[in-house]
């Protein structure tokens, strides 16, 4: 994934794995849109994973994908909060983080097209 965020000319400055789900902390280039940049990383990464056998069965990620901006002044702290997703999960699920995300910094959504 990194590679990919690179090759497209963007900063990779976090990232962390989860079983289920990853949090990428990206400096994105304002001539890249970032649906596109998520295409290509899901794209890429999936025929990688295929490729080297890393999972048991079929692999794909789930459709669509989640982002939230950050100003200049949270760098520091977006990135803490993604370097330490492990123990975040300990106490909450990854639906539970999102849905507690979105209500946070009241992003309105329909419960049908989310965790597809």
């Amino acid at each position: 994934m990194a590679g990919i965020v690179q090759q497209k000319g963007c900063k990779l400055l976090a990232i962390y794995y989860m079983p289920d789900h990853c949090h990428i902390l990206i400096g994105l280039k304002p001539d890249i849109a970032l649906s596109d940049l998520i295409r290509d990383v899901k794209a890429n990464s999936t025929k990688f994973i295929k490729e080297k056998s890393w999972t048991k069965g079929s692999f794909q990620w789930q459709e669509g994908f989640g982002a939230f901006s950050y100003a200049q002044s949270q760098l520091a702290e977006v990135r803490r909060y993604i370097q330490n997703q492990e123990e975040h999960h300990r106490q909450r699920s990854f639906q539970e983080e999102y849905l507690a995300f979105l209500q946070k910094y009241e992003v309105d959504y329909d419960e049908r097209y989310l965790f597809k």
